[in-house]
C-alpha cells in the first residue's frame, strides 16, 4: 500500500451489499414459514446463507479490479499461498482460542451447570471440520478484512483505532443473522457479540503482524476460533435463557486479544 493510495470506501459498501442482500433474502424466505428454520430450509436458501458470508472476499476482489485493475487480483490473491508464520504465530492465537474456549465450556460446570455435550459427531473429523472452517465456515471472511481493508485502517487511523472500527464493522455486517430463525445469533446478545469481534480483531491484528503481515494467518485464527466452538459449546440453543458460557467466552476474548495488543511491540511500533 503506498502513500498514494486511496482509501477505499467502495469496498464497505460492496460488501455488504453482497451480504446483506443474501441474508436478508433468507430471513425473508424463512419467515414466511413460522415452521421453519435455518436448519430445515430448502437447499437454495442454505446455499444463500453460505454464499453471503463471502461478503469480505468479494468486496476485495471487486475493490481491486475497479481501482486497481484486473491485473492486481492475481497478486493479492498469491499473498495468501504464503505459510511461513513463524512458530509463535501458529501456537499462541492457537493456545489462546482453546483455552479461552475450553475455559468458558468448563468453568460453569463448577458451580453446577450441566455439560454441554459436544456439537461435532466425533472428535475424530476434527481436522476435516477445521479445514472446512478456514475456508468456508468464516476463515475466508479474512480475505477482506484482515487481508485487504485492515491495512489500509491501521494506516489511515492506527493500530488501535482501526482495529476497534473493523471490530465494530464486523459485528454489524453480521446484523442480518439476528433475524433468520435458527442461525446461532438469535441466540446470543449483540453487545456481547461486539464483545467478541473486538477481542478476536486484536488477536487476530497481532496474529498477523506477528505472521510477517502474511494474510493467511487472519484465514487460519478465524477459522480456528470457530472450528473450537463445536468441540467445546458455549451457547444453550434455547431462547429466554441464561448463557454464562457465552458471556465468559466473549469477556475472556476481549481481555485476551487487549492484552496482547498492549504487550506487542509490533503493535506499538505500528501506531
Amino acid at each position: 500500500m503506498n502513500k498514494n493510495e486511496k482509501f477505499p470506501l467502495r469496498f464497505f459498501f460492496l460488501t455488504f451489499i453482497w451480504s446483506w442482500s443474501l441474508w436478508i433474502s433468507v430471513a425473508f424466505s424463512i419467515g414466511q414459514n413460522a415452521d421453519l428454520t435455518i436448519e430445515s430450509a430448502p437447499p437454495l436458501v442454505i446455499i444463500a446463507m453460505v454464499v453471503g458470508a463471502f461478503g469480505p472476499a468479494i468486496g476485495a476482489i471487486l475493490s481491486i479490479a475497479t481501482i486497481e485493475g484486473k491485473g492486481a487480483i492475481i497478486p493479492f490473491i498469491k499473498r495468501f499461498f504464503d505459510m511461513r508464520f513463524g512458530l509463535a504465530a501458529w501456537i499462541v492465537p492457537f493456545f489462546v482460542l482453546f483455552a479461552a474456549t475450553f475455559a468458558a465450556w468448563i468453568i460453569p460446570e463448577l458451580f453446577g451447570l450441566p455439560r454441554l455435550k459436544m456439537l461435532l459427531p466425533s472428535i475424530a473429523i476434527f481436522p476435516v471440520y477445521w479445514l472446512a472452517m478456514i475456508f468456508f465456515g468464516g476463515g475466508q471472511e479474512e480475505i477482506g478484512w484482515r487481508g485487504y481493508i485492515m491495512p489500509f485502517l491501521e494506516k489511515r487511523f492506527g493500530v488501535l483505532y482501526g482495529t476497534v472500527i473493523l471490530s465494530l464493522v464486523w459485528a454489524f455486517w453480521h446484523l442480518p443473522l439476528w433475524f433468520i430463525p435458527g442461525s446461532s445469533q438469535t441466540y446470543i446478545n449483540f453487545g456481547g457479540f461486539v464483545m467478541l469481534t473486538t477481542g478476536y480483531s486484536f488477536l487476530f491484528s497481532w496474529g498477523i503482524k506477528k505472521a510477517g503481515n502474511r494474510p493467511m494467518s487472519g484465514l487460519v485464527m478465524h477459522g480456528t476460533a470457530n472450528a473450537f466452538v463445536p468441540v467445546f459449546p458455549v451457547l444453550v440453543l434455547n431462547h429466554n435463557v441464561s448463557q454464562p458460557r457465552y458471556w465468559i467466552w466473549v469477556s475472556l476474548m476481549l481481555v485476551c486479544g487487549i492484552t496482547l495488543y498492549l504487550f506487542s511491540k509490533h503493535n506499538k511500533d505500528s501506531e
